[in-house]
C-alpha cells in the first residue's frame, strides 16, 4: 500500500493575535455574573463580535437580545464591550435592572474625551465607521448632533466646521492605523488648531495585530484572518494584508469557511485572528491545514502584550 505524501506548507503565525485584553475582559464579566447570579444573565447585543464566543456564552446560560425591552424586570444584563449610548443605562435605571458594563476602558477613555472636549464648547469630529455599535455608543454619549461622523479622506476633505478654531477629533478604537492617520493628517492640514487625543484613540490591541500581519504579509502566497464580518478589527487586518504585499488575504469565520482551492500551489500562509476570536479557532484552522499538508508552524511576534482590565466591582 503506497502512501501519499503530503505537500510541504510553511504557517506563519502571527502574534499577537487573536483576544484582547478588552475582549477577554467583557466574557470574563458575562462567565462571572452567570457563576453569581444563575441563568438566565441577559446580554444586549453580541458581547464581542465572533458567533463561537456568543454560541458557547448561550450555553452557559446567557440570552442576547436586541434591547432592554426584552429583559424581565429586575434581571441581571450585561452592556456590550463596544460601549452603548448614555440612553440605554438610563433605560436600565428605569426598568430596574441589574446593569453590568462590558464597555472595554479604551473604549471608555474615548467616551470621556468626547465628553471633555463637550465640556469645553469644541466640535467634535469621530473618525469611524457608520453604524458599528462603537459608533452609535460614543456618539451617544452627547446630544444629537453634537458628534459628527468622518469615514473617509474625502469627508474630511469636504467637511465644513461651524468655527476652524474651536474643532476636536476623536477615533473609533478598531481603525486601520494607516488609514486613520491619513484622515487625521488632512484635517491637521486643513485645520491647524483641531484638537486631538492626549494618547491614541486606536487600541494597542488593534495597532500591534495590525503590525504583525505587515510582518507577515510580504512572506506569505495567502493571509488567512480568523474573525468575523462584523468585527471591524478583524477586516482592517484583511485589508491591512493586501496593503502590505500579500497576492491574497481573507477573512475565515473559522476552518470549515476555508477555500481550499485557494491554496493550490501556495508554499507559505500567513494567520492571525482578530481581537474576538479564541485561541480554539487559531487551533483549529491550523489542525485543518495539517490534514492536508506537512506543516511547519513559525511564530513571528512583533510585540508582547501584558495588558489586563479589572472586572467590575460587583462581580470582582
Amino acid at each position: 500500500m503506497t502512501t501519499v505524501s503530503k505537500a510541504p506548507l510553511t504557517i506563519l503565525l502571527a502574534a499577537p493575535r487573536g483576544f484582547c485584553a478588552g475582549v477577554d475582559r467583557a466574557i470574563q464579566i458575562v462567565e462571572r455574573a452567570l457563576e453569581k447570579y444563575g441563568s438566565p444573565v441577559y446580554v444586549r447585543h453580541e458581547i464581542v463580535h465572533n458567533r463561537y464566543v456568543v454560541q458557547g456564552l448561550e450555553q452557559k446560560g446567557a440570552v442576547f437580545v436586541k434591547e432592554l425591552d426584552a429583559v424581565p424586570e429586575g434581571a441581571p444584563v450585561v452592556f456590550s464591550a463596544h460601549g452603548v449610548p448614555k440612553s440605554v443605562p438610563a433605560h436600565a435605571r428605569e426598568r430596574r435592572l441589574m446593569a453590568l458594563d462590558a464597555t472595554c476602558p479604551l473604549v471608555s477613555k474615548v467616551h470621556v474625551e468626547a465628553e471633555r472636549h463637550h465640556a469645553a464648547g469644541l466640535e467634535i469630529i469621530l473618525i469611524g465607521h457608520a453604524g458599528h455599535p462603537e459608533v452609535i455608543g460614543t456618539m451617544g454619549q452627547l446630544p444629537a448632533g453634537a458628534v459628527k461622523l468622518v469615514e473617509t479622506v474625502a469627508d474630511a476633505e469636504a467637511y465644513v466646521a461651524d468655527d476652524p478654531s474651536r474643532l476636536a477629533y476623536i477615533t473609533q478604537t478598531t481603525l486601520s492605523v494607516d488609514d486613520t492617520s491619513e484622515i487625521v493628517g488632512v484635517l491637521k492640514r486643513r485645520f491647524p488648531l483641531i484638537a486631538g487625543p492626549h494618547k491614541e484613540d486606536i487600541c494597542y490591541a488593534t495597532t500591534n495585530r495590525q503590525e504583525a500581519v505587515k510582518a507577515i504579509a510580504p512572506r506569505s502566497d495567502v493571509v488567512l484572518v480568523i474573525g468575523a464580518p462584523n468585527s471591524s478589527n478583524s477586516m482592517r487586518l484583511v485589508e491591512v494584508a493586501s496593503r502590505a504585499g500579500v497576492r491574497r488575504s481573507a477573512l475565515v469565520q473559522r476552518a470549515s469557511d476555508i477555500d481550499w482551492t485557494m491554496m493550490e500551489g501556495v508554499k507559505t500562509v500567513g494567520l492571525t485572528a482578530g481581537a474576538s476570536a479564541p485561541d480554539v479557532l487559531i487551533l483549529e484552522v491550523i489542525d485543518a491545514f495539517r490534514a492536508r499538508f506537512e506543516v511547519t508552524v513559525e511564530e513571528t511576534e512583533t510585540a508582547r502584550e501584558t495588558v489586563q482590565f479589572r472586572l467590575p466591582r460587583a462581580l470582582a
